[in-house]
């Protein structure tokens, strides 16, 4: 059982990634994003995630920087997460979004680079830059986001190195059954985005009574749900309370009825695209 903020999975390379991090998607570069780091940081969060595509990397670096200081931890205590956006997978141009993200950020590494959407014709040119990146030392992890069962098995056909995380839309309406078994076939972790379907869940009466029977919020049981499941996960926040009741999930277990309960909501809904049919 996961017990407390800082616990680890631990990818199939042997990295060690904390279970619950924080998201800053959609989070707009200024004092509220510093802040909300500082805060997450100063709070034992130990994960960060960002993307290229985020616009926010400089702030992040900032209140990454600032965190650091304030808590007195070094750098090697987090782990720090960002993806390659669309426009620049290719070999040449990964390499190069890489020092870009790595240079707004003020970081000498990340601890995870993803490919951020499986464009098809330009992935597998983009993986062998992150296997260059991985190889070399610049980054401790690599992975894909977004990707399911058919992009995950086009890419390991011929990849070197086997994603050690796949981060895809997550949450009681969409549970990637599929996705999450062809992981666990290759030891690759799943991880969720907008795992509180952005606040979209945070009224079901199943998931308020549950709520009330645990004497915790919604978004408490929906998180623990996710950590139940074996999956990571790093809901978004800005707002120190909600950053810190976000990360106490630690001193309860849902039953399995329960679990099982709220996987029955499954819907394969999306609120995200479908990373199928997607023009960006």
């Amino acid at each position: 059982m996961i017990t407390h903020l800082q616990d680890t999975t631990t990818l199939h390379n042997g990295v060690k990634m904390p279970w619950l991090g924080l998201g800053v998607f959609q989070v707009e570069e200024g004092p509220e994003l510093v802040n909300a780091v500082k805060s997450a940081i100063a709070h034992g969060y130990r994960s960060i995630d960002t993307a290229a595509i985020y616009g926010n990397e400089t702030g992040v670096g900032q209140g990454i920087r600032e965190g650091l200081q304030q808590t007195g931890i070094p750098r090697e205590a987090l782990f720090v997460t960002s993806k390659v956006w669309n426009a620049d997978l290719g070999y040449e141009e990964t390499l190069a979004a890489y020092e870009t993200s790595l240079r707004k950020l003020g970081l000498d590494y990340l601890d995870l680079y993803l490919i951020h959407w499986p464009v098809a014709g330009k992935y597998k040119e983009a993986w062998r830059a992150l296997e260059t990146l991985y190889q070399a030392g610049k980054v401790k992890a690599i992975g894909v986001s977004n990707f399911q069962v058919h992009h995950l098995k086009d890419l390991m056909a011929d990849a070197e190195t086997i994603p050690m995380i796949n981060q895809v839309e997550y949450h009681p309406r969409l549970t990637q059954q599929e996705v999450q078994a062809i992981c666990r076939e290759h030891g690759i972790q799943m991880e969720a985005w907008s795992p509180l379907m952005q606040g979209q869940l945070l009224d079901h009466p199943l998931l308020v009574e549950l709520a009330r029977h645990y004497g915790i919020s919604v978004a408490q049981i929906i998180l623990r749900w996710d950590l139940q499941n074996g999956v990571v996960t790093i809901p978004k926040s800005t707002k120190p309370h909600r950053i810190a009741e976000n990360a106490s999930v630690f001193d309860f277990e849902l039953t399995a009825e329960d679990m099982a309960r709220i996987s029955a909501l499954n819907q394969n809904l999306r609120i995200g695209p479908d990373p199928d049919h997607f023009d960006f």
